[in-house]
């Protein structure tokens, strides 16, 4: 039988919104007739709709979970359940009231994603609980099986006694059968001199993933989203969908057991600023997803759109005022320039040269920035509002703003400011400086997106946690930070070809980020300087380039400053270059090593490689383009771009479907490729 894409209501922000077909209280319910009773193998399986991954669920005494691919252990024996405050514990001492089963396989449409059309094809095993020691105390555990993944959330009734709960802990854990090498977000670190985050949880989840062991992670403080790690069985990566009204997810090592090499990772919930516990609501109530990521190879994982699939459909009924496309960005990252109507028309010429929809305005632009005084309805002198609009118009360029959180949120500015927004014209705005997950912020982040999208806004959250799947319910958050990006070029040696390549693999299983490409200062790492303007990269030029395929962002900001752009060698490809995807194949590669993808757009295809600090050459069969001859145009390393990293070559030659080419890459190099259908 086929089930709803999602449960019918979850709560969100103190109010219940309907999402699909069924009731939710139907899903905490007993099982109907026709449903099956439960087992008294106190063991419960699920498996993949192709067989290959199973999940089993003990049910009687402590709930527990583990995961195995063609019979191999993913995970081991894994604690779940969540102890709350008045209520207690949840997932201790369990018994199983009734148990139901469904199935579905549909397609859906992403207009901004790396698949046009979603495949959504899962099987669904729901458990009823009782907590064993109380009168009416039940709960729902509801698994998800998917040829990629695995993902499961908690499902909290409301009773006569119980209308209301406080998260004290969450119980899940993720028990690895081995000290496997992963890469985790290290936030120990921090990502500048305005933060300092080591004790977890505060912070922009600017992070490198660096390569280590699971039990080199921290049992004191907390590990970032995404984890990825490379099991016996599989590559596994662990993150978390459709989070709401919940608070953000981060793991913590546990205890490593005497004589063992397991390693067990614990979930941890940002606290709320309020003390009020983690999380805290109305009943009835769903948590956010857990998401187990599973792939043969890491690959796999890139083409996984496993965290939409969990979320919340579109919650807007008609996002096509939603468009994806190229952004140029004013003086903040370039560091030429200043905040003036004159500057800001350079820039806004320049996008509209090269044919892109967007230009940001970045800080500076309102006047009381970060101040109790502040107005973000109101223009500096220097800035000439409606002369830029009108300018812009004019090259059919739409503008977009940035904004500081606090002053988008005194006093609720941003209801009257969006609809200002929306009478100017404005694309989107950047909003900036969250830097937390816990569930206040959660709300805030919806709360935001849901008023942009009633004054047809697009959103870039700047200083933000890693996405969840939101882009899928509300489309115009189209993309976050959440990321290192480029604009650490500034200040540190951090941006490096190991992290680039290692950033597919990691933070973009989670979703888009606004990595903001296209620094045409290459240098290599020997010859790369911080602290000077404009600002370098490390990596070649083709690197770069190869960044606007490898990297997953409807709306693309191009860092560079147009001086830096125009007549340089390669700027044609951005041009040419979308920013969202039919289809996206990785062809090879591996975290902080190398990456070879192809990707579709329409009757089109591009292929990016890019490669760490060594030099490296891959032989590429083109067996993913179709029949018939095509024209390839490439953009490549030099032979002395590992010195002269602005060096780049292009080159063009007819091929087939039965061709190989080989893609040479000097150290922090790469590639880019265009593939367009020969006229017969």
């Amino acid at each position: 039988m086929t089930s709803p894409d999602v449960p019918s209501c979850v709560r969100r922000a103190g109010t219940l919104a309907c999402l699909g077909t069924v009731a939710f209280l139907a899903l905490l319910a007993p099982p109907a007739a026709g449903e099956a009773p439960p087992s008294p193998d106190p063991t419960v399986e699920l498996r993949s709709p192709d067989g290959m991954i199973a999940v089993f669920v003990n049910t009687e005494g402590r709930l527990t979970y583990r995961v195995a691919l063609h019979g191999v252990a993913v995970l081991g024996s894994s604690q779940m359940g969540l102890r709350l405050r008045e209520q207690g514990y949840l997932g201790a001492d369990v018994s199983l009231v009734g148990s139901g089963r469904s199935e579905s396989d549909t397609v859906w449409p992403n207009p901004l994603g790396k698949h046009s059309e979603v495949r959504d094809a899962y099987r669904e095993l729901r458990l009823t609980l009782r907590e064993r020691g109380t009168a009416d105390r039940t709960f729902d555990v509801v698994f998800r099986a998917y040829n990629d993944g695995v993902g499961f959330r908690y499902g909290l009734a409301r009773s006569a006694a119980d209308r209301e709960f406080v998260v004290e802990e969450e119980l899940t854990e993720f028990a690895f059968t081995a000290d496997n090498p992963c890469f985790a977000g290290d936030h120990t670190t921090a990502p500048n001199d305005a933060y300092d985050v080591r004790g977890g949880f505060a912070g922009p989840q600017e992070w490198e993933f660096q390569r280590r062991r699971l039990s080199d992670l921290s049992d004191e403080t907390v590990t970032g989203l995404p984890l990825l790690t490379h099991t016996p069985a599989a590559w596994v990566a662990v993150t978390e969908a459709d989070l709401v009204d919940w608070s953000g997810m981060w793991l913590t090592r546990a205890p490593q057991v005497a004589g063992t090499t397991a390693v067990t990772l614990r979930a941890s919930l940002a606290p709320r600023l309020d003390g009020q516990g983690l999380v805290k609501g109305a009943l009835p109530h769903l948590s956010p997803w857990r998401v187990i990521m599973i792939g043969d190879r890491p690959g796999r994982l890139v083409e996984s759109d496993l965290v939409l699939n969990l979320s919340t459909p579109s919650r807007i009924p008609d996002p096509s005022w939603v468009k994806p496309g190229m952004m140029a960005w004013d003086t903040w990252w370039p560091g030429v320039g200043k905040m003036d109507t004159a500057t800001l028309k350079q820039f806004i010429g320049f996008a509209g040269e090269m044919g892109w929809p967007y230009q940001l305005i970045d800080a500076g632009w309102y006047t009381g920035e970060r101040h109790s005084n502040s107005d973000i309805m109101r223009v500096v002198p220097e800035v000439n509002m409606p002369e830029l609009l009108r300018f812009a118009a004019q090259r059919h360029v739409r503008l977009w703003v940035w904004l500081h959180w606090t002053d988008a949120d005194r006093n609720d500015a941003y209801l009257k400011a969006f609809a200002l927004y929306e009478k100017w014209g404005l694309a989107g705005v950047k909003i900036d400086f969250m830097d937390r997950d816990d569930q206040e912020m959660v709300n805030w982040y919806e709360k935001i997106t849901r008023a942009a999208a009633d004054h047809h806004l697009m959103v870039d959250f700047h200083g933000a946690s890693k996405p969840t799947g939101m882009i899928r319910t509300w489309p115009n958050q189209v993309t976050r930070e959440g990321v290192m990006g480029n604009e650490y070029n500034k200040w540190s040696a951090r941006v490096t070809p190991e992290h680039k390549v290692t950033l597919p693999f990691t933070r973009f299983l989670a979703g888009p980020a606004d990595f903001t490409p296209g620094g045409f200062l290459n240098r290599s790492a020997a010859s790369f300087r911080t602290h000077v303007s404009p600002t370098q990269v490390i990596g070649t030029r083709a690197n770069q380039l190869a960044l606007f395929v490898a990297y997953d962002s409807p709306v693309m900001c191009v860092c560079e400053h147009p001086d830096n752009l125009r007549g340089q060698p390669g700027l044609d490809f951005l041009r040419l270059v979308p920013t969202v995807w039919d289809d996206t194949r990785v062809l090879s590669g591996s975290p902080a090593e190398y990456l070879v993808i192809a990707r579709r757009s329409g009757a089109e295809w591009y292929l990016a490689s890019m490669t760490n600090s060594n030099s490296r050459m891959c032989s590429v069969k083109l067996s993913f383009l179709g029949r018939g001859n095509w024209l390839m145009r490439s953009w490549h390393d030099a032979a002395d771009s590992g010195e002269e990293a602005e060096h780049i070559e292009m080159s063009e030659r007819t091929v087939t479907a039965e061709d190989t080419v080989d893609l040479r890459m000097a150290a922090g190099g790469g590639s880019v490729t265009r593939f367009v259908a020969a006229p017969r």
